[in-house]
Formats: C-alpha cells, sequence, structure tokens
C-alpha cells in the first residue's frame, strides 16, 4: 500500500480534478483531505468526489450551518485502540448532529 502522504495526494488531486479545492491537514495519527462541496453538482462529479474518498481509510460528509465537507482520512499510525473505528474528529467539533448519523458517521 502506498505511503499515507503519497495517498492523501492523490485523494486531493482526485478532488482538484472536478473543481473542488482540497485542504490536506496534519494530525498526529493522520492525514485529513477536506474540500468544501457545497455548491451543486452534477452527478457525475458527485461520483469522482465518491471514487477520490474511497481511497482513503474512511470518509464521509460534515455538514453545517456554512455548507457541506467532504472528508477521506488516512492512517499515519498504526491503530491499536477504538479511536480507530469512530469517525475523526476535530477538537472543536460540535456533538453530532442527527443529519450526520444519517450520513453515516457513526461513533
Amino acid at each position: 500500500m502506498p505511503a499515507p502522504a503519497s495517498r492523501a495526494q492523490d485523494i486531493a488531486a482526485r478532488l482538484s480534478a472536478v473543481d473542488f479545492e482540497p485542504r490536506v491537514i496534519r494530525y498526529a495519527d493522520r492525514l485529513q483531505v477536506e474540500a468544501d462541496v457545497s455548491e451543486p453538482s452534477s452527478p457525475a462529479r458527485w461520483q469522482a468526489v465518491i471514487a477520490a474518498l474511497a481511497r482513503a481509510d474512511r470518509f464521509g460528509l460534515s455538514g453545517s450551518a456554512d455548507g457541506l465537507t467532504a472528508w477521506a482520512v488516512i492512517w499515519t499510525k498504526a491503530c491499536a485502540h477504538a479511536q480507530c473505528g469512530e469517525t475523526p474528529r476535530k477538537e472543536t467539533d460540535e456533538p453530532q448532529q442527527p443529519s450526520d448519523l444519517a450520513a453515516g458517521h457513526w461513533s
């Protein structure tokens, strides 16, 4: 399997190819690729986004008043605890909303 940084760059490049502006965020145990995907889009563009995100260890959509953010996580450390099965969250994230659960974000 390619190195985590290569995988994150690949996902970011695929999101860029369909005109999103990805950002790669480095955490202690993972790389997280995010892109704002709130603009209306064609089915083909959404398929490309999902195909890019599916290359990660975990992926999903998070919604807020500001819109939708697609995210993909690539673990950089071997997981020996429950965190690897949880939805990655930032320290400032709000508690999960029912819309998060409907989108497949289980914690």
